[in-house]
C-alpha cells in the first residue's frame, strides 16, 4: 500500500490517465448525443460501434433497480449521460 500524499507509481499513473481519457471520450459523446440527438449520423455510428454494428432495437433491459427497462437504446444513452454512468452497461 502506497501512503497517503505519495504519487502514483508509473502502473498506477497508466491506468489512472486511461480512465480519464475514456472518460472524456464518454462525455464528449454525450455533449454529441445531447447537441445533435440521436437520429444524427455520428451519433448513430458511436451507437453502431459500441453495439458491434447494430443498434439494438429495443426494449433495452437493465440491472438498474431504479430503470428495469428503457424503450430504446437512444433512451438508455441519454440516461447514461444525464447520471454521468457512462461506462453501464445492460
Amino acid at each position: 500500500a502506497q501512503q497517503p500524499g505519495t504519487p502514483l507509481s508509473d502502473q498506477e499513473y497508466h491506468q489512472f490517465f486511461k480512465f480519464l481519457q475514456n472518460t472524456i471520450q464518454a462525455s464528449t459523446a454525450c455533449h454529441l448525443r445531447e447537441l445533435y440527438g440521436c437520429k444524427n449520423s455520428l451519433v448513430q455510428r458511436l451507437d453502431e460501434y459500441e453495439n458491434h454494428g447494430v443498434i439494438p432495437p429495443g426494449p433495452i433491459c437493465s440491472e438498474l433497480p431504479e430503470n428495469p427497462f428503457f424503450h430504446n437504446f437512444c433512451t438508455f444513452s441519454l440516461y447514461r449521460c444525464i447520471m454521468k454512468k457512462y461506462f453501464l452497461k445492460v
